[in-house]
């Protein structure tokens, strides 16, 4: 049995040109030159920087597990190089998600939002970055729902002889912090039950039942529980595997031909339309938003990321598949803006703002502590 691989994506906040647009080129170089050294010193086996809106994402593979001190230390000091830079150019947001003064072992819970997931690397290993900006975990929950619940969304469910064994889905209550796992097809409708309240339900993980090992992981880490105000949106990471026994790449992808909102946008506290683009699309251009999604592709090849170069290329400079790049995407990124435009037709109103509950900051506190007096019973 070969050595098991991970693949870890790191992301955070650090600071961004002109309001929370994208993150300076030379914070983004900082970050590379971080990692390299990380695959110089043997840490690392691979990596790719990359980005969505004004977050940075650090793609990695390595062989030292999840939740490494010696990975999660690379990230924690690209970040804090690049944070320095924002700083220094009075950038916007500089080190927002960075919430602790030192690295103390791990990003859980210091900031940053993680994915990592194990495996046995299998004679072709496509994988699949889906990178969100401007939302929250639970972002996530209505499409792997669509690809590893829905036979209509995903056919491998009736035809692949390993899908149809099903899957263990692990859902985190994102406020209690507490998990449950659960298995398709037998607890489907129940499952459903508690992701169709994405103020508090997000879906961690999905796992194979028939043996191919993990299919797909999400960052369900919430900012602002996390630092105990409102620092910014989670804008939540997914690593997908696809293929022979999972679902294909095409089955990912299907979900987001359909509108969906999600919670986020505009001081994380409205709802918008997810809006597929490429990643040098991926600028928030209509009121902070609307929430985008990019999905990268590489190729794992014992344990480096094969992209569009021949593997001799150095390490962090390989090109992936942009999936969400295509015209064929143009008419939903259409429907994406025209619900989001009808959304914020509503102004204040819910329900395009968040429930008071899910709502970031709102003065409404405040506003009712100074009416107290004046509130009269109705006859």
């Amino acid at each position: 049995m070969s050595e098991k691989v991970t693949v870890s994506v790191i992301k955070a906040d650090v600071g961004s040109v002109v309001g929370h647009s994208r993150p300076h080129p030379a914070m983004m170089d900082a970050c590379r030159d971080v990692l390299a050294e990380g695959v110089k010193s043997g840490c690392l086996q691979d990596f790719y920087v990359t980005r969505v809106g004004d977050d940075i994402n650090l793609l990695m593979s390595h062989y030292k597990g999840e939740g490494n001190c010696d990975v999660h230390e690379l990230a924690w000091n690209a970040f804090s190089d690049a944070t320095d830079l924002a700083k220094k150019m009075k950038l916007y947001a500089a080190g927002q998600d960075i919430l602790c003064d030192a690295f103390s072992g791990n990003v859980k819970g210091a900031g940053p939002g993680a994915a990592e997931m194990t495996f046995e690397e299998r004679g072709s290993e496509p994988l699949l970055f889906f990178m969100a900006d401007k939302t929250e975990p639970s972002a996530y929950s209505l499409p792997l729902s669509k690809v590893f619940l829905d036979p209509f969304t995903t056919t491998g469910l009736v035809i692949d002889p390993r899908a149809t064994k099903g899957f263990e889905v692990e859902i985190h209550d994102v406020v209690d912090s507490k998990k449950v796992v659960m298995s398709s097809p037998e607890e489907t409708y129940g499952m459903l039950t508690l992701l169709g309240d994405t103020t508090r339900y997000a879906i961690k993980s999905v796992e194979s039942r028939s043996g191919v090992g993990t299919a797909a992981v999400v960052s369900t880490d919430k900012l602002n529980l996390t630092a105990g105000k409102y620092v910014g949106k989670d804008d939540p990471v997914c690593i997908c595997r696809a293929q022979s026994g999972l679902p294909a790449v095409g089955e990912y992808l299907q979900p987001y031909m359909n509108t969906m909102l999600v919670a986020g946008w505009m001081r994380g506290s409205h709802y918008g339309a997810f809006y597929p683009c490429s990643v040098e699309c991926s600028d928030p251009t209509y009121y902070d938003g609307p929430p985008r999604i990019c999905c990268i592709g590489f190729q794992l090849n014992n344990g480096r990321f094969q992209g569009l170069e021949p593997m001799s290329a150095p390490a962090g400079e390989r090109t992936p598949i942009d999936f969400f790049a295509g015209r064929e995407w143009d008419e939903v990124r259409r429907r994406a803006i025209k619900a989001s435009a009808m959304m914020r037709g509503h102004g204040p109103f819910m329900p395009a703002i968040l429930g008071p509950d899910e709502m970031e900051y709102t003065t409404r506190p405040s506003v009712l502590d100074s009416l107290k007096q004046r509130f009269e019973d109705l006859d």
